[in-house]
């Protein structure tokens, strides 16, 4: 069964919302080195999830929790089919996987990711 098992949040100054974060949750934040800006988060162990800080693209951006699905084709598909929509066609995340953002049928935005460290 897909789960959520990435969150993001949309940051303005990456470096305030780091000290934010770290200062009231205790979370270790590094910068990923990846091809773009982008700060990986470890939330701890144990029960819970990890996630990451990007850059806000628009004003409205918010948190956007990301569920890991064997096939983004295969989810768009069903997503479309049962009222949603896709806001991001399928892109890859070089080493990480194949990413779509999309939307529920209550206007809420969500990724779904499948892992693939080939992804170009």
């Amino acid at each position: 069964m897909p789960r959520v098992i990435h969150f993001d949040i949309a940051v303005d100054q990456p470096e305030r919302a780091i000290q934010f974060y770290s200062e009231v949750f205790g979370w270790e934040i590094q910068k990923w080195e990846g091809p773009m800006d982008y700060w990986l988060v470890h939330t701890g162990d144990g029960p819970g999830i990890d996630g990451g800080l990007g850059m806000r693209t628009n004003p409205t951006q918010a948190t956007t929790n990301t569920i890991g699905v064997p096939s983004v084709d295969e989810y768009m598909d069903k997503i479309e089919k049962s009222g949603g929509k896709i806001v991001m066609l399928k892109t890859p995340i070089p080493g990480v996987g194949w990413f779509a953002s999309c939307q529920d049928t209550e206007g809420n935005i969500f990724g779904i990711i499948e892992e693939d460290a080939s992804a170009r």
